[in-house]
Order: C-alpha cells, then structure tokens, then sequence
C-alpha cells in the first residue's frame, strides 16, 4: 500500500508537552534546553503587533505571497524580493526543495551528524543519502572528502552553517572555495538557521555569494534568535532561475498573516537580536570554560548550543531532567546538546553535571 521508500520510516516522536512532563515527573517546573529555543523570550514590537492585528480578517485566506514581510526581508538581506521563498518554518523549505529537485536514484551529500530532516525528505523521494562523517577531533566538516564523493548522480549537498548537533561554523571565504569546487549542476543548500549566534569576525553569512553563484540556496528562520518557534516562519534566498518552479510547488496559503506579521515586527528590532546574541556569546564561553575545566570533550561552538562527550549519557540526562533540566540525547552515543539558558538555569545545570561525575 505505501511507497517502498516510507516503509520503513518512523513517524516523528515530538517531546512531551512541559506540563504533562512536570506533572508526570512530579516537578513543579522544567528548563526545556534540548531544542534550541530562545530562552530570553521574544522581542515585545511582535506582542504588540499581534495585539493590534486586525481579528475580522480571521475568516479570509493570508497573503499567499507575503508582500509585505517579503519587501522587509529583502531589503534586511539586500537581495530581491522574486529570491525569497516563504514556508512554514523551515521544515517546509526543505520538504519543498525534496520534493521539487529529487528524483529516485539521485544522490544527496551531507555532513554526518547534521539535522535529521535532510536525510528524511531525501528518503521519501527515493534518494539515496551518502553521510560523510565530520573530523572527530574538531568536530569541522571534511569538505575535502565531501568533494571526492561527489559522483554524476549527485544532485544536492546540504550544508548546516553552524551545524546542528556540533555547533561549528565554517568561515565564508572556506565555503565559497568549497563552492567553486563543486560541478554547476549540483545544487548547494546552506542552512543558516544559527547563523545570528555566530561571533567570528569577518562575513558570517553565504548570502554574499549569491550573486556569483546561480546553484546556492541559502536558508534561514525566525525560529531561533527571534524567539519565533511557535509562529513557525523560514525562508529560503534562491537563485531567479531556480525559484519559479519552487514556488509552483509550494503550496499556497502556507503562511498565515499573524506568522507574517510576527515575523515582519520581529525583524524590525535588531537591538532584541544584537543584545540576545552577546547573552548567548556570554554564556557559550562560560559553558565551553566550564566543559574544559571537567575535562570533557566538546566541539567549539558558534550556535547558541553546544555539543559534548558525557559518560554515562543518558544517566546524566536522566540526573538533569530530575533536576529540573531537559537537554537532547540520540544524536551521537555518549554526546549531549545543551541548549544555552539563562545565568541561573546555566549555573544550576552546570552544578548538577559536576556533582554527577564528582560521585562516579
């Protein structure tokens, strides 16, 4: 009855709802730091916007084209508006770009570990997905042995920047000699989703080399430091030959006008960015100081998460939840995610990890 290639694919296993889990734990509360949201909220001109939104279009279908956060965007990214491709977070971008690029025996490179859904939307077009493992001592992509594996089937190579799980971040100038690697007829898709985390100087984004390069697509999302998770708002910067079939994919009515507006008011405040991304520099230099002073391994971050090597994993995640804190097991054996919190919920993590290797 299902398509071979769904056979054998497990449905998505979401967390359990704070509360339910409070409860079910006997918690009065839980810190959730396993899915990278913003732990500092979001920015108040999106609370005021909502409160104003106009609810007697509530019956009428959205703007299927965003106009309005579509001019913003492009002027914020200085690109056109005809290159911007809205979707429900970017979990529908990519399921988008699956669904419009991929054919059965195609091939899709990525870094392994990176984010799941990838390799999940490539499976469902019958795909076949070749992981390239990431350098273990650094954590870093091998871009060298990425371009060895590029083959004549080869017809997408998905590059998160920074990368989740790892959180390392690959400079521009490294990406785009990458880039000028790779045959034309491949197309790259770098997910910059993380992207307002990073602190390295110089460029920090691929947008830049868009104009040079007509098969890059580059991705980003209101989820993460605009703290928009729950309006679910991505969008992806496409090269104008390749967008129009893309868009003809695309469902329309994807995005409704509150996640619009939300996302268009969110933008709008770039102190609320610039003062939540020096509160996630601050706390990821305090966690990496700490995570070197317990002597476990870690991979440099640039995300606002970082990656480590804990022994006796999934006990420590069990302390930490009993504890009050919920962080991401599953992505690598015997490695945790945290994602960065407030000082106090930083400082009160970081002493239950100690005291739990302290009693080993």
């Amino acid at each position: 009855m299902f398509k071979n290639a769904v056979e054998n694919i497990e449905p998505y296993t979401p967390e359990v709802p704070i509360k339910k889990l409070q409860q079910e734990l006997g918690l009065k509360n839980i810190v959730r730091l396993s899915a990278n949201e913003n732990p500092f909220g979001t920015s108040l001109a999106v609370k005021e916007a909502i409160l104003n939104w106009d609810f007697t279009t509530a019956r009428e279908y959205p703007d299927s084209n965003a106009n309005d956060l579509r001019q913003a965007v492009a002027k914020f990214q200085n690109v056109l508006p005809e290159q911007l491709l809205f979707g429900c977070g970017l979990d529908e971008v990519i399921e988008l770009i699956a669904r419009t690029f991929l054919d059965e025996g195609d091939e899709v490179l990525e870094p392994w570990p990176t984010f799941s859904e990838y390799k999940l939307h490539a499976t469902i077009e019958n795909a076949t997905v070749v992981d390239v493992p990431i350098r273990t001592s650094d954590g870093q992509f091998d871009l060298a042995q990425m371009c060895q594996k590029i083959t004549p089937k080869t017809k997408l190579i998905w590059l998160c920047n920074p990368n989740n799980p790892t959180g390392t971040y690959i400079p521009v100038s490294t990406l785009k000699k990458f880039i000028d690697q790779v045959p034309e007829e491949v197309l790259i898709l770098v997910d910059e989703a993380y992207v307002e985390f990073v602190t390295e100087p110089g460029e920090t984004s691929a947008i830049s080399l868009l104009k040079d390069c007509d098969h890059l697509v580059v991705m980003r999302t209101f989820s993460k430091i605009y703290g928009l998770a729950n309006f679910r708002v991505g969008y992806a910067v496409i090269p104008e030959a390749l967008i129009g079939k893309m868009q003809a994919v695309r469902l329309p009515y994807n995005l409704n006008d509150v996640s619009q507006l939300a996302a268009k008011a969110a933008l709008s405040d770039q102190k609320f960015v610039q003062q939540t991304q020096a509160r996630v520099a601050t706390a990821r230099n305090q966690w990496q100081d700490f995570l070197s002073q317990q002597g476990l391994k870690f991979y440099q971050s640039q995300a606002n998460f970082i990656f480590f090597e804990a022994p006796q994993a999934l006990k420590l995640k069990e302390t930490l939840l009993q504890n009050g804190y919920l962080v991401r097991s599953g992505l690598q054996p015997d490695w945790l995610r945290v994602t960065f919190g407030t000082t106090a919920q930083n400082e009160a993590m970081q002493q239950v990890i100690k005291d739990f290797y302290e009693t080993l």
